[in-house]
């Protein structure tokens, strides 16, 4: 069977990041995970490290400002999860490609 809808785009993603887990300390056991994808981590970079607008984000990233803010609420709500969870958050996958310039 063939999937349904239209085929996900890739993203470009212009960075990797330094670091693919952030665990929290004081945490007994072992906590739970969350994924934050490669396209996640990105939208995060550009707009709120960079201070990029959507729309100049979307651009880099060539996808459409709507996309963006989509992916961007994603990963504010994964993080934010984390934080007040105390889950680990680890940084993999998606549908990306790498363009480093």
């Amino acid at each position: 069977m063939r999937p349904r809808g239209r085929p996900k785009k890739y993203r470009v993603v212009r960075k990797d990041p330094k670091i693919s887990q952030f665990s929290p300390r004081g945490r007994p056991g072992r906590p739970e995970e969350i994924e934050l994808n490669m396209d996640q981590f990105e939208a995060m970079r550009l707009a709120d490290l960079s201070g990029l607008s959507q729309k100049e984000a979307a651009q880099s990233m060539q996808i459409s400002q709507q996309t963006f803010s989509r992916i961007l609420k994603k990963a504010h709500r994964a993080i934010a999860q984390a934080l007040v969870k105390g889950n680990i958050i680890r940084i993999q996958g998606g549908q990306y490609i790498p363009k480093y310039d």
